[in-house]
């Protein structure tokens, strides 16, 4: 992928500048003209002595700026006749960019980033006091970055020293239940990454299903998929988990250091972020070629549970509707495998079904992975509506410790992860382009000879 300078996109999956402005402007409407909204962006975090860890934006300074900078604020100030949103931002030094590369600066930021104002971060003690005097409220993420918390309690005690304390805001608000709600539903240039990113992410999850031998380790199979990401110009979203045999039993299994073994299945949860949005898909298949009995068995439930699931991610009907049907053919189906005593209502009844489903069947989707937004609105489940993204993924998790079960059974880790969109009259699934009928996947593990 050839280098690019500061400031400049792919033109073919960035989002245009006047669609940040649009996020500004509803965000503005919705908080009133007499508040200030102060959204910092990420800082860079320290791996170890003066290593950085590569630097990612703060999810909601993106979306509202798109400006990939650290050491930057986004003022956004209803009714400010020189313009409402203000950008801080580190300005052009060419000794700063002999060693970190060149920076974007207060011109660029206007003139490519579509801000209407631009300071340079250094006088934002000097210049921002003075531009929330008089406000009635501050909407902010206090409480997230203690650094940033400490700078804005330093701008109020200027302004109540330097004015009496007649002018200073009286109120701090949580940012997050005005932007998070604009977040969940996504636009069209939105969708257009998250389909970038799927399509990313199903290209690795092809490669290391490819490359999954026994024999091989896990740690092999993360380098491919890796590979694929970065190669593609994407990053991956979260460390990907790449679970061997009852690996798989552990839900957040991060290890990825053991050998891949015969006769035993392979979990990979793993996705892609392609300009800040991102992908997640899980697939388990047998790195040897054939299921054994008992897996397939595990497998067609979970698949069959899924199928169910993405069936309920539709407008009208409520989040959780797509975890209910899971839950009732897991629970039909651990019963019938006689993994569960007695029927499936009263599995679901007493619970006991979590013993091999613990987890919720899936989760908003976007600039995060476990992206924002409510899932109950007035105490009751938030109804789909064209736009959200979820995540569909139920499971089956045998502990290789389950004594309760015969001893065939333990050991089984099985997910299922597709990313779904819900459209006007139903779904789309991003991610259909990695296989999971238990057949289709023999047949691709076979074609690798």
């Amino acid at each position: 992928m050839p280098h690019r300078q500061a400031g400049q996109r792919h033109p073919a999956l960035s989002i245009a500048p006047d669609e940040f402005a649009r996020r500004r402007r509803q965000l503005m409407q919705m908080a009133g003209e007499d508040a200030a909204l102060l959204v910092a962006a990420a800082p860079e975090r320290m791996r170890n002595a003066d290593a950085a860890w590569p630097y990612r934006q703060d999810s909601d300074f993106h979306y509202l700026a798109g400006f990939p900078e650290a050491d930057a604020v986004l003022a956004l100030l209803p009714g400010r006749r020189h313009g409402e949103a203000v950008l801080f931002c580190r300005e052009r030094d060419p000794a700063h960019e002999r060693w970190h590369g060149e920076s974007i600066g207060t011109e660029r930021a206007v003139s490519t980033y579509g801000v209407d104002d631009a300071f340079p971060i250094d006088d934002i003690d000097d210049i921002l006091p003075g531009m929330i005097e008089g406000r009635a409220r501050v909407y902010c993420h206090f409480g997230r970055e203690p650094d940033f918390d400490a700078r804005l309690l330093g701008w109020m005690r200027r302004l109540r020293q330097l004015r009496g304390g007649g002018v200073v805001p009286k109120e701090f608000v949580a940012l997050g239940h005005l932007l998070h709600d604009l977040r969940l539903y996504k636009s069209r240039a939105e969708l257009k990454l998250m389909r970038a990113s799927a399509g990313i992410a199903a290209e690795a999850h092809l490669a290391a299903m490819r490359l999954a031998r026994p024999g091989r380790h896990e740690y092999e199979v993360e380098a491919e998929l890796m590979r694929v990401m970065r190669s593609r110009g994407a990053v991956a979203a979260f460390p990907p988990i790449v679970a061997g045999g009852a690996n798989a039993c552990t839900m957040h299994y991060q290890a990825n250091r053991a050998p891949l073994r015969e006769g035993e299945l392979l979990l990979i949860d793993a996705g892609a972020e392609v300009d800040c949005y991102a992908s997640d898909i899980s697939r388990t298949f047998p790195p040897g070629g054939r299921w054994s009995r008992e897996q397939r068995a595990l497998y067609e439930v979970v698949l069959a549970a899924q199928q169910a699931a993405i069936d309920e991610v539709r407008p009208g009907r409520p989040f959780d509707a797509a975890h209910r049907a899971a839950v009732r053919v897991i629970a039909e189906g651990l019963c019938v495998l006689g993994l569960l005593r007695g029927d499936a209502d009263a599995a679901i009844a007493s619970g006991a079904y979590k013993a091999f489903f613990p987890a919720k069947t899936g989760h908003w989707l976007g600039l995060d992975v476990h992206d924002v937004g409510d899932y109950r609105v007035g105490g009751e489940p938030r109804l789909l509506e064209p736009g959200m993204v979820a995540t569909v993924e139920p499971g089956i998790y045998v502990p290789p410790d389950d004594r309760s079960v015969a001893e065939r059974w333990r050991g089984i880790g099985i997910r299922i992860e597709d990313d779904v969109v819900v459209t006007r009259d139903g779904n789309e699934v991003l991610t259909a382009a990695v296989p999971k009928d238990a057949e289709a996947i023999e047949a691709l593990l076979h074609a690798r000879d």
